[in-house]
């Protein structure tokens, strides 16, 4: 099935996306982001060196993978600003994933800042990816700022939860009209190919794969679950009743 994501102005085959941080080893890491397929992969800005040298992140991804720099770890609008047009200039992209913490021990994003920044960095030339909260409301107002996404989470970040609340990622997949990602709380196959049933166009994710027994095979396991989950979304699923109906009509039966 042909079925490309048209985003920023590209488009993209794959529609499971993944991060590079927390593998045991580079070559787990590298094996993994060949398993799942992905053509995008996220990288923080404050954890790697932009400095192209052997085996460095960048000389590594660089020429095989579409690179998505994130602002992790950042908890101000201003500084979500400085590091991304530290990337731009860095990796000569203008995409970016914008993060911006606004609590340590949960991780969740502040939802005011993210707006603020996310606005001046599309008045600056950015295609805007934002980590967003599961919130309909904030996700409207990225949209209406001029992100070309928004990236709700599905529950805390690392939790392997999964999607913690499907009603509001469904209503954010129904009346948003970027793509929604879902980012964050992924911990299984399954928790994608929901994601994916529920609308969203693709999946981020990271720990689930990273931190798996087997991170190469559940890298595989996700890119199943997200083109399963994309195929039964656009096939169109039967509706829910509160009763039994017969898949086979009487006529015929023995009696009848």
């Amino acid at each position: 099935m042909s079925d490309l994501l048209e985003i920023a102005g590209e488009n993209i085959k794959s529609r499971l996306w993944i991060g590079t941080a927390g593998y045991p080893n580079q070559q787990i890491m590298l094996d993994s982001l060949k398993a799942s397929g992905a053509e995008i992969v996220t990288v923080s800005i404050r954890r790697v060196s932009l400095d192209s040298y052997n085996e460095s992140m960048i000389d590594l991804l660089g020429d095989n993978y579409r690179l998505l720099p994130n602002t992790s770890g950042c908890s101000t609008a201003k500084d979500a600003i400085l590091t991304s047009q530290l990337s731009r200039e860095a990796l000569e992209t203008n995409w970016i994933k914008l993060e911006l913490i606004g609590d340590r021990d949960t991780l969740y994003p502040d939802s005011t800042e993210l707006i603020s920044a996310a606005k001046e960095l599309v008045k600056d030339g950015f295609k805007v990816f934002p980590y967003c909260t599961d919130d309909p409301v904030a996700c409207q107002k990225l949209e209406d700022v001029g992100c070309v996404s928004v990236m709700p989470l599905g529950s805390p970040i690392g939790s392997g939860m999964g999607i913690c609340n499907p009603y509001n990622i469904g209503m954010i997949c129904n009346h948003i009209n970027i793509p929604v990602i879902l980012d964050a709380g992924v911990g299984t196959a399954s928790d994608a190919a929901l994601a994916m049933e529920l609308g969203c166009a693709a999946v981020l994710l990271n720990s689930a794969v990273s931190k798996a027994a087997n991170p190469v095979l559940m890298a595989s396991a996700m890119s199943e679950a997200v083109s399963a989950g994309r195929k039964a979304a656009v096939s169109g699923r039967i509706p829910k009743l509160d009763h039994a109906v017969e898949s086979s009509p009487r006529l015929g039966l023995i009696g009848s």
